[in-house]
């Protein structure tokens, strides 16, 4: 089955919104936001703290699974139209 993983950087509200987009598309069977296993340096002390990239907004990993490839194009082309229209950055990542 094709998979897809996409990294968006956007709020948690459109981050769902995309989500549930990807779950209404005919073909998909598995779509979930995945745990970002990236660490993040979160230290009070730093002298960055409390800067603009410490409160923009979140970074969201999703893993689609569909069961053809039609299915996983349309899912690649919803995504990048969602972006384009809410003005959020997307990104595919390799499926691990």
């Amino acid at each position: 089955m094709p998979n897809l993983n996409l990294r968006v950087t956007t709020d948690s509200d459109t981050s769902a919104r995309l989500l549930n987009a990807m779950q209404a598309i005919d073909g998909v069977v598995h779509a979930e936001e995945v745990a970002d296993l990236m660490q993040r340096s979160a230290d009070d002390d730093s002298s960055s703290a409390g800067l603009s990239d410490d409160t923009g907004p979140g970074s969201h990993t999703l893993m689609i699974e569909a069961d053809t490839e039609r299915a996983a194009t349309l899912a690649r082309r919803v995504a990048e139209e969602l972006a384009t229209g809410e003005g959020f950055a997307l990104e595919f990542t390799q499926p691990r």
